[in-house]
């Protein structure tokens, strides 16, 4: 999803003595004092690999107890308070969650301001895409946590009729969450409050590559949050490798395959279960049954907020040439509209991240045809729209994710070569499919495989809190959002209770030695399993049974004594 840093401490010139020293150890400084500054490396894979360094200053903050704590040191508090049973009383997790409710509603503006810091994001994108969705995602978890920690009753047969059969919902215990740059307010806060709803305590691992909201997060919830239950952590990629070193009960990361690879080697050491949301190369399929002048605003909308650096964004178009001249004609059309003659002088365009990922998307244009835009200002970390065609399925631009505001349209002849393009290729985080022919969308529902699917759209998906989003095979594994999201977070323990009953353990009493084949007929006519026959009221008819057969036998003894 996220091409990652790579770790090299010999291109930092800005790091103390001391700095390096707390890099070698596994230590981290929760928040620092006033003036104070961290040094954060940040070097990625790309074409090139460009190391770079900020300070990240944390002024004015409050300085904790716990300021060099180890990362053992804050794994093991949270590990006591965890056992203590703390986190599992339900009015504990639902007043933290209205106090993080009240620290997003009272921070709104700084949430937005961090979120132009680190990516220009324009208020009404930080707001749909990011304020909103964590807001609205935490007030749907407040009014149905009550419900969701309720054990589950699931349905009985002829063996445990008479028995409680349930499934309660235990927390993990202590879980890391470690969250993404591309929107790193939603990305991280979104399964952290899941997290905390589900009873767990939470070790809470912004990305540096965002260092605004990192800040944000680093400084603004240890105001709002139990400190012994939930702790923030920063640092970079040496400061990750040793936390992962310590022993959680459950990871959800967010970022690429490849670090995605390393989390999950890491998780295996101690058999750690964890959610990988990662990415790949969406495709798009757009052909002429379609309306190409709605279906190019939803696929360049899609493609163009936040610049291009989302995960579920349309990768590449798979189109015939025909529909590549209806789409070209519109997008034009639409980009002017909505961006102007020159769209590096709109507000309303995000810009990448760091030099890095620029240059790593600029080495993609080399030598592609640019059917628009293609402007570029290494500076100003600015990308226009870009749209290439004549792309083959060898171009750099097709072999991995893209993750900026570049578009390839690819040619294909029919729905079937495009299906089977597609299907060639690892399966991807989400398909989107543009076509008004039932026939074609069900052949692309069922004749391929993503983490989801969206017909005649794009991201919208995303916003659907009854939908799990979460990809399949290299795409990631496990999903979250709206009831998922807690039920990610839940260890699902199944539990059968009995009682003494001695009608129940005369019927049991076949399972005893010594064995027969009486015994075996009668267990095996028990346990067979009945299509259609359902027992969810036969306790309560068993009862009304035994109730009237009880009546019939008071009634005959009074009889008889008469």
């Amino acid at each position: 999803m996220l091409p990652q840093p790579a770790n090299d401490d010999q291109f930092c010139p800005v790091r103390s003595l001391e700095q390096k020293q707390k890099l070698g150890s596994p230590r981290v400084r929760i928040q620092y004092s006033v003036c104070s500054y961290i040094p954060i490396l940040l070097c990625f894979q790309a074409t090139s690999v460009i190391p770079l360094c900020f300070n990240l200053p944390f002024a004015g903050s409050i300085v904790p107890d716990y300021i060099n704590m180890s990362f053992s040191d804050i794994v093991q508090q949270l590990r006591t308070t965890f056992n203590s049973g703390k986190t599992r009383d339900v009015d504990f997790r639902l007043n933290q969650l209205k106090a993080l409710l009240r620290c997003y509603e009272e921070n709104t503006a700084e949430m937005a301001n961090v979120l132009a810091a680190d990516l220009r994001k324009h208020k009404q994108e930080a707001h749909l895409l990011e304020i909103e969705f964590i807001l609205n995602d935490l007030r749907n978890t407040l009014y149905n946590l009550r419900e969701w920690v309720k054990p589950e009753k699931p349905e009985k047969s002829l063996v445990n009729v008479m028995d409680g059969v349930y499934i309660y919902k235990d927390p993990y215990g202590v879980v890391l969450v470690i969250g993404a740059w591309n929107y790193p307010l939603q990305l991280t806060l979104v399964p952290v409050a899941a997290a905390i709803a589900a009873g767990n305590c939470v070790v809470i691992k912004p990305s540096e590559v965002a260092p605004a909201s990192a800040k944000f997060i680093a400084e603004t919830l240890p105001k709002y949050l139990s400190q012994d239950c939930y702790r923030v952590v920063t640092g970079g990629p040496k400061e990750t490798s040793e936390l992962l070193k310590e022993k959680f009960d459950y990871v959800f990361y967010t970022g690429s395959g490849r670090v995605g690879k390393i989390i999950h080697q890491a998780c295996s050491e101690n058999l750690t279960p964890c959610t990988l949301e990662l990415g790949g190369k969406s495709p798009c399929y757009l052909d002429g049954t379609a309306n190409i002048a709605i279906a190019a605003r939803r696929i360049l909308w899609g493609k163009f907020i936040n610049a291009g650096q989302t995960c579920i964004a349309p990768d590449y178009i798979l189109c015939s040439k025909q529909v590549q001249k209806q789409f070209l004609e519109e997008a034009r059309k639409v980009l002017n509209e909505w961006y102007g003659a020159n769209p590096k002088d709109s507000p309303d365009l995000c810009r990448i991240i760091n030099q890095n990922h620029f240059q790593r998307l600029t080495s993609l244009l080399k030598g592609a045809n640019v059917a628009i835009g293609g402007e570029t200002d290494l500076q100003d970390r600015y990308i226009s729209p870009t749209i290439l065609i004549d792309v083959k399925s060898t171009d750099p631009v097709m072999q991995d994710e893209i993750f900026g505001p570049i578009l390839p349209i690819l040619n294909v002849d029919n729905a079937y070569d495009a299906i089977k393009f597609i299907n060639s290729r690892p399966p991807p985080l989400v398909m989107y499919i543009f076509t008004l022919d039932t026939k074609i969308q069900e052949l692309f529902v069922t004749g391929t495989r993503s983490g989801s699917m969206c017909l005649n759209d794009t991201i919208m998906q995303y916003a659907v809190e009854a939908l799990p989003f979460g990809g399949v095979g290299p795409s990631g594994m496990g999903s979250y959002h709206g009831k998922y999201s807690f039920d990610t977070f839940v260890h699902k323990k199944s539990c059968l209770t009995k009682d003494f009953n001695p009608i129940g353990e005369k019927l049991a009493a076949s399972r005893y030695p010594p064995y027969s084949e009486s015994k075996l007929s009668f267990l095996s006519t028990l346990l067979k399993k009945r299509q259609g026959i359902n027992l969810h009221f036969l306790p309560y008819l068993l009862m009304f049974g035994i109730g009237v057969a009880s009546t019939l036998v008071v009634s005959t003894i009074l009889k008889d004594d008469d």
